[in-house]
């Protein structure tokens, strides 16, 4: 990559030495140049991070959000009863009769 920069720049640097173009023109260009690379770095960047966190098992702020209000929705739409506690039953044990000998 460095190459390439270097290269760009040498092209330019002969544009300019030999009169085709003039030091603003190039400056311009290069800037544009470098804002452009420098976004594309903040796309890939970006990419990763996301790739990374999902592969954690992260969630997005978004995400939860969405999921925090739905949960909050379905709360204020079905109130929530109380069971009541469940009868015990106690059965008794059965009791054997002796038999007659």
């Amino acid at each position: 990559m460095a190459n390439d920069i270097f290269s760009t720049l040498r092209t330019y640097l002969s544009k300019v030495t030999d009169g085709d173009k003039n030091a603003s023109e190039v400056a311009s260009t290069v800037n544009q140049w470098l804002r452009e690379g420098g976004e594309a770095l903040k796309i890939k960047i970006e990419d990763e991070v996301e790739r990374s966190v999902s592969k954690m098992g992260f969630v997005k702020r978004g995400e939860f959000e969405a999921l925090k209000e739905e949960v909050a929705r379905l709360k204020m739409s079905k109130p929530v009863k109380k069971a009541a506690p469940a009868k015990k039953t106690v059965k008794k044990a059965a009791t054997k009769k002796a038999g007659k000998k």
